[in-house]
């Protein structure tokens, strides 16, 4: 199995102009950012009065998720960390205002200035310690904080995530909640695992001023077909559904498996260090002996 994107480079150097190209003109890539662009659009619940909002679009890369946006008649800018997606969207003249920033670092937009944003696979690109001075924890701060002052009183943010595992969506809800967003997870097509997907669905406000929380897609156990399931460079890993019971030893000690190792070297990462070894399906096993 490939790594993620995360796994093998920062945004800005992964996504370099073949890369982006390459996302850009594949069309079954078009076709996954339309479906996830409306189903948050769905989400986010905007007023249907007619009056065109002003939206952000965080990690909009070439422009694929802005121009779901603007067929639906919404104003919406557009921000990115890799300079080579935002040149291809000027390049393909998209409608929305682009600019090239790290999330991580804070969004600069004026209080309470936005009525909505949106996220197509990007904030879980934060979770990672690319630099040693990068602390996930404190990115993520920086983005949720930024976040939560630029959206309107009772706005909604849709951050349409694949997490890595359950300490990195648990990492993320955590991080939206301390700096006052109310809200929760929304998680369609839950019992199937190519089509699954999560949506961070918050709300700018307690929540005695926001709305329930939509109904998930898929609860009562259909899913979509093939074709719609997202890209299986983003699938979600469940590492809680994949281990196996711990093994002993005589002495009664569990051995320390494959979890463990990923979980330490999880947390080298995260702490910055550089010469961590790639995880990959020989991680954690027992070598055979040789003669």
């Amino acid at each position: 199995m490939s790594l993620r994107p995360e796994r093998q480079a920062p945004p800005e150097i992964f996504y370099n102009e073949s890369e982006a190209r390459k996302y850009t003109t594949s069309s079954r890539i078009i076709e996954i950012q339309a479906k996830l662009t409306e189903r948050a659009l769905e989400l986010l619940a905007l007023p249907s009065d007619g009056i065109p909002r002003l939206l952000l679009d965080i990690g909009c890369g070439s422009g694929l998720s802005g121009e779901t946006l603007t067929e639906n008649g919404h104003h919406w800018i557009g921000m990115d960390i890799s300079e080579s997606m935002i040149d291809i969207a000027l390049e393909r003249e998209v409608d929305g205002d682009l600019l090239v920033s790290d999330i991580g670092q804070g969004l600069g937009f004026r209080p309470g200035s936005l009525d909505g944003a949106i996220s197509i696979s990007a904030v879980q690109w934060l979770c990672n310690a690319d630099k040693s001075c990068n602390d996930p924890r404190a990115r993520l701060k920086a983005f949720f904080s930024s976040l939560y002052k630029c959206l309107a009183r009772g706005a909604r943010a849709i951050l349409q995530i694949y997490p890595e595992n359950t300490q990195q969506l648990e990492m993320i809800s955590t991080a939206a909640m301390r700096v006052g967003f109310s809200g929760g997870l929304v998680v369609d097509y839950p019992h199937s695992s190519r089509a699954k997907k999560y949506f961070l669905c918050l709300s700018c406000g307690p929540p005695s001023t926001s709305t329930p929380l939509p109904k998930a897609k898929g609860e009562d156990g259909g899913s979509e077909s093939e074709d719609d399931s997202e890209d299986e460079e983003n699938e979600t890993v469940d590492v809680a559904e994949r281990q196996r019971p711990a093994k002993r030893l005589k002495n009664g000690k569990k051995v320390k498996g494959r979890a463990w190792l990923l979980k330490k070297k999880e947390q080298r990462r995260n702490k910055g260090v550089t010469n961590v070894p790639r995880d990959t399906k020989y991680t954690g096993r027992k070598r055979k002996t040789r003669f």
